[in-house]
């Protein structure tokens, strides 16, 4: 598994559970949902922990399990996530209850689209971290969970979808909001939302990025 930043201080026997049980698990879910999802928010979360004192391998089971029910019910994968992480009995191993409970919450929080603040640090770092920062990942995996979730729609139909869903997150006066500082983050908002002003020019450029992201299925 390709991981950006040091796994050192991490539990080692832990890595090897999450990489060998739960990681699997993701290709149940579609392309905006998968290991490389996960790897990508693992990286994140562990670059926003370092403005933080806390248990780096809280943050690592965290995001690891924050949208392995994602394949079972997408509108309600966060407490799906949660359920199946605090009935692994293995994490009793690394864990005590108290940190399971804090793990719990912190996955049941982590969805930007319910607009309630994470009730713990690592539920605000893990949701920051779910965040794209980039625009080209924003459309590919935009793209993807729309083709997966509306098979009928045309693909003038799937460019709509793309561009009201990343407005509605994203936007101006989008849903999407995290709670600790995070520049990268404000920064790419920054440029989507001017993306967003021209709808030709956001559809060049999202055609611009299915060439690459489909070549790469």
């Amino acid at each position: 598994m390709e991981y950006k930043y040091n796994k050192n201080n991490i539990n080692q026997d832990l890595i090897k559970y999450i990489e060998s049980t739960i990681f699997p698990k993701y290709e149940l879910n579609e392309a905006a949902h998968n290991i490389k999802h996960i790897l990508s928010v693992i990286n994140r979360s562990f670059e926003i922990s370092k403005n933080y004192d806390i248990d780096l391998n809280l943050v690592y089971v965290i995001a690891a399990y924050h949208d392995i029910g994602h394949h079972i019910d997408r509108n309600n994968h966060e407490k799906i996530s949660a359920d199946i992480m605090i009935k692994d009995e293995n994490l009793n191993n690394f864990f005590t209850k108290e940190e399971l409970c804090i793990i719990k919450d912190a996955i049941e929080d982590h969805r930007a689209s319910t607009g309630i603040e994470p009730r713990n640090i690592y539920g605000k770092i893990v949701s920051a971290a779910d965040k794209n920062l980039t625009i080209d990942d924003a459309i590919s995996r935009t793209y993807f969970y729309t083709k997966k979730h509306n098979p009928n729609f045309s693909e003038q139909e799937v460019l709509e979808e793309i561009y009201n869903h990343l407005d509605k997150k994203f936007g101006k006066n989008g849903y999407a909001k995290i709670y600790i500082k995070d520049e990268q983050f404000e920064n790419f908002k920054k440029e989507l939302i001017l993306l967003l002003k021209d709808k030709t020019t956001f559809f060049e450029k999202v055609n611009e990025v299915l060439k690459t992201a489909k070549g790469e299925q």
